[in-house]
């Protein structure tokens, strides 16, 4: 072999090669969002839908809530003279097609309105109406509420998040000067949070099923006002954990506009048919004035949970004070004193 050959080698020890560059360091794991957003994170993400609400709901000293469903897809009639809109989706921002739109009073007049718009006309005044009675049964809970003697905050108003009904739960809480809870969830469309809530107990869920769990797990009474799938789904989701005892604590559920769900739903015929059973019917009430729910809602949190709790501190109250009678009723007594004198020999 010649001496060309012998020192052409690659692994030859007397040749030089370029080192690799510096690595950067790694992202840390809970920095990574390769990891984080795919779907190796789903857990975490999951966790932290439940964790972060807790630490928020500790922090601003929330004991329980009241929850409000209703429509998001019409706007609210300001004060008489707002002319309400119907928008494209739940949750949406945008206007739905003006063919979709409920009739103006010209159109009417001139006969273009479509069979359609005329319905939504009418419905668009009842929805208003909807509306107001939402903000004032909001306003008269929380100022309700605000007074009752509490370290943390009781039964605070708490909505999807988003405008219509909703948007006038967390506006009468707010105008009586209440914190108040908006449990928003983003969804493909354009979607914004309603101006109402409280800034620092504002959510936004990615996962539908995490954001339903704090919808029922801090509420001890549930308020349903007119509206569509979402509303219907929550409610009757509710109802089905209350009928099927798998929620460990009493709720309060006012169904409100009974015209407006007597069409909706036949309960009745449930029951004729054998699939709920008769006593299911007193799971919720309805109610039809602001004034009505509000006597439903305060004697149901008041039997439920006020008047349990003032006996429970009672009875806490009268332990420690007979307690404290039993130590200074024995203060400086003996075991002798105690036993008497034979049966204290004995004791050892």
């Amino acid at each position: 072999m010649s001496d060309e050959n012998q020192g052409s080698g690659v692994g030859d020890q007397g040749s030089e090669c370029t080192p690799p560059a510096a690595l950067q360091n790694a992202p840390l794991a809970y920095e990574n969002p390769a990891f984080l957003n795919g779907a190796d994170g789903r857990l975490i993400r999951i966790m932290a839908e439940y964790l972060e609400p807790l630490a928020r709901f500790r922090r601003e000293q929330i004991q329980d809530t009241v929850v409000f469903f209703g429509s998001a897809r019409f706007r609210p009639k300001a004060e008489a003279d707002h002319e309400l809109e119907l928008l494209e989706n739940t949750g949406s921002s945008q206007a739905a097609p003006s063919q979709e739109q409920p009739a103006s009073v010209p159109q009417i007049v001139e006969g273009t309105a479509t069979v359609l718009q005329r319905k939504r006309a009418v419905a668009a005044v009842e929805m208003a109406r909807y509306y107001e009675d939402a903000r004032r049964l909001s306003q008269m809970l929380t100022g309700w509420a605000k007074n009752i003697p509490s370290r943390r905050h009781r039964f605070v108003v708490t909505s999807g998040g988003g405008p219509g009904i909703m948007e006038a739960a967390n506006r009468g809480a707010h105008e009586a000067g209440g914190k108040t809870i908006g449990l928003n969830i983003r969804l493909p469309f354009e979607q914004a949070p309603n101006p109402y809530i409280t800034p620092s107990l504002n959510f936004e869920f990615h996962y539908f099923f995490m954001r339903k769990l704090w919808f029922a797990y801090l509420s001890k009474a549930l308020v349903v006002f007119p509206g569509g799938f979402g509303t219907l789904d929550e409610m009757f989701e509710i109802l089905t954990l209350a009928q099927t005892h798998k929620l460990a604590k009493k709720i309060t559920v006012v169904i409100y506009g009974s015209e407006y769900w007597k069409k909706v739903f036949n309960l009745d015929a449930l029951v004729d048919t054998g699939t709920i059973s008769p006593k299911d019917i007193d799971l919720f009430q309805f109610a039809d004035t602001p004034e009505q729910a509000f006597a439903m809602l305060r004697t149901g949190l008041t039997e439920n949970y006020l008047a349990v709790e003032a006996e429970a501190g009672k009875q806490a109250t009268a332990a420690v004070a007979a307690a404290t009678a039993s130590k200074e009723l024995m203060a400086g007594w003996t075991l002798e004193d105690f036993l008497g004198p034979e049966m204290a020999k004995t004791s050892k």
